[in-house]
């Protein structure tokens, strides 16, 4: 779906915010790109969705390369969410939507208030202007302005930004229910819970390099110690141990009344990332 390779971008002399990307993204896939303020993701995401010219390298999409595949009908297979959300904030949700739809053909075409069902989007303010929405609200008519043409290849930018934990779980379910129809997710976030729950394969980004690409389980997997911690209690006190996971397979190595808990200590997609780049998402 997407093939990337030594893609570069420079704002100016001496302001070079991409040095050589190189990655492809499958069809199906929901691809993770994670990287904090100012890394570079945000500037890759604007190059491939046609926003951003002037880079380096190649850039293929849909089978095309991207300095031919920018036409109306590349336009009408992608589908975006940006960070901000982009919404005319004098219409309603419903009419935002229908202006949106007018821009690509009927037929593949969703029905708009449909959408806003599957999004817990409240009936009663369906026709109000978004001006009088809370951010979460314009959250999830920006994604169903994303939705709204049925696209091959979904942008989401920050997607739970400003939702409650529901609304954080159903745009979850919904990004997943997408892959399942077929759809290819580009996703970029600070978000690692979205990350590690969403992405088949995620990159991290760092000064406008990948520093790392894999899968979160085996990014996890290749940091881990191995450990576990045990919690239990021994003469009427409650303690915890680690023990190394090869030392289980013959029991518990210490002495205990009664075992609470046992679970690994595996790294967080979180604490993977500082490892990486020596810098926190935020």
């Amino acid at each position: 779906m997407i093939e990337v390779k030594d893609l570069t971008f420079s704002y100016g002399k001496g302001k070079q915010a991409l040095h050589g990307l190189n990655f492809t993204v499958g069809d199906g896939e929901i691809f993770g790109f994670l990287g904090p303020n100012g890394s570079g993701k945000s500037t890759t995401q604007k190059i491939l969705t046609g926003i951003l010219k002037g880079y380096g390298g190649r850039v293929s999409m849909f089978g095309k390369d991207l300095g031919s595949a920018h036409t109306q009908d590349f336009f009408q297979k992608i589908g975006v969410l940006f960070e901000f959300p982009y919404l005319y904030a004098n219409l309603s949700a419903l009419d935002n939507l229908h202006y949106f739809s007018s821009f690509y053909p009927k037929e593949q075409l969703r029905d708009a208030d449909e959408l806003l069902d599957d999004l817990e989007f409240k009936q009663d303010f369906r026709k109000k202007p978004v001006s009088s929405y809370s951010k979460g609200m314009r959250q999830r008519v920006s994604m169903a302005r994303a939705l709204i043409s049925s696209p091959k290849l979904l942008f989401l930018d920050e997607p739970t930004s400003g939702l409650d934990p529901a609304g954080a779980v159903l745009f979850r379910r919904i990004i997943e229910s997408e892959r399942q129809k077929g759809t290819t997710v580009f996703l970029t976030t600070h978000n690692m819970l979205d990350a590690d729950l969403l992405c088949d394969r995620v990159a991290f980004i760092s000064n406008g390099n990948i520093v790392a690409l894999d899968t979160p389980g085996n990014l996890k997997e290749l940091s881990s110690d191995h450990s576990i911690a045990v919690d239990y209690l021994y003469q009427g006190r409650r303690k915890e141990q680690r023990v190394e996971a090869p030392e289980l397979k013959t029991g518990i190595p210490f002495a205990y009344d009664e075992l609470l808990s046992i679970h690994s200590k595996e790294p967080t997609l979180e604490d993977i990332f500082i490892q990486y780049t020596g810098r926190r998402l935020s």
